[in-house]
């Protein structure tokens, strides 16, 4: 299999995120970068970033959370920022994903009573990780993103995006990303998604994500997700939605969480307002102190 990684001349210089990363290996070999912010004994907060992002779309909330006194871990994803990207699709899977994140932040990092902070794939693959492994978990947030079995149709927003994904003969990150943004990126914030990939060989894991979202109910994780969700109709912690106001992809799903999740019951749920499906980009200091402030009101 072959595997690429990004020169590390390309993340020179990038706006508002001076942090360097730590790297772990995973299966074998494929190494994956982790930024760590905040003070080490402070309660973990973990931020997934989903497609085709990378922890850089986190650089607007992590000062205010470790400005709280949280320990902010925040992995870039296989095939994405500076983890380890390979060139074929095949490589990819939703069980892969998954595999590679638990590896690398529960075995490796030995990650405990960790605050979830789950956006797009962040959430897909993060429930996973909550229902899996519930003992090392203390709390979730959950923001534009849902946990599809393949049982109920997908929005017709995300089924045109699954296409252009997969059919598009350019793909351009950065551009991707301003579009899911309600706020004009910068050229250079837009320059920092395109980073990671230099020309299109290193972009299979970017593009084959969104095929890898369970749409029918047979799907090869649909039977996975599916049990996750038994576990979650269970999860009494701390459980948040704080969705945006502007996204039509996953519009509507923290209502989901809210009527399934029993750790969701009273809880302080809220609408960002003026966030697009990127809201880390749009709101994410709004969406920082709203994580900060769980944090607080729910001490272990």
């Amino acid at each position: 299999m072959e595997i690429l990684r990004t020169p590390e001349e390309r993340f020179a210089d990038l706006p508002d995120f001076p942090y360097e990363p730590r790297h772990v290996e995973v299966d074998g070999g494929l190494r994956v970068a982790v930024v760590e912010e905040g003070p080490a004994d402070g309660e973990t907060v973990l931020l997934l970033h989903g497609e085709p992002s990378w922890s850089f779309l986190y650089r607007r909330m992590i000062p205010v959370l470790a400005g709280a006194g949280l320990r902010v871990v925040a992995p870039d994803l296989v095939g994405f920022g500076r983890s380890d990207k390979p060139t074929d699709r095949a490589a990819y899977s939703y069980a892969a994903h998954v595999g590679w994140m638990r590896e690398a932040l529960l075995d490796r990092l030995d990650l405990h009573h960790v605050t979830l902070v789950g956006q797009d794939w962040g959430g897909l693959i993060g429930l996973r990780l909550v229902a899996e492994h519930p003992d090392r978990f203390a709390r979730v947030v959950v923001a534009n993103t849902g946990l599809p079995t393949g049982d109920q149709p997908m929005s017709e927003a995300f089924l045109a995006w699954q296409r252009f994904s997969q059919e598009s003969p350019e793909f351009q990150i950065g551009r991707v990303v301003a579009n899911g943004c309600r706020t004009t990126l910068p050229a250079e914030v837009v320059a920092a998604y395109d980073a990671p990939f230099p020309d299109d060989r290193y972009t299979a894991g970017a593009r084959v994500f969104p095929a890898l979202v369970p749409t029918r109910p047979d799907d090869p994780a649909a039977a996975a997700n599916r049990a996750a969700w038994e576990v979650l109709t269970r999860w009494e912690k701390p459980f948040l939605t704080a969705f945006s106001d502007g996204d039509p992809i996953t519009g509507g799903g923290d209502r989901v969480f809210q009527k399934l999740v029993p750790g969701a019951r009273g809880m302080a749920h809220t609408t960002l307002a003026g966030g697009g499906h990127f809201l880390q980009e749009d709101v994410g200091p709004e969406l920082a102190r709203v994580v900060a402030d769980l944090v607080a009101a729910t001490p272990r």
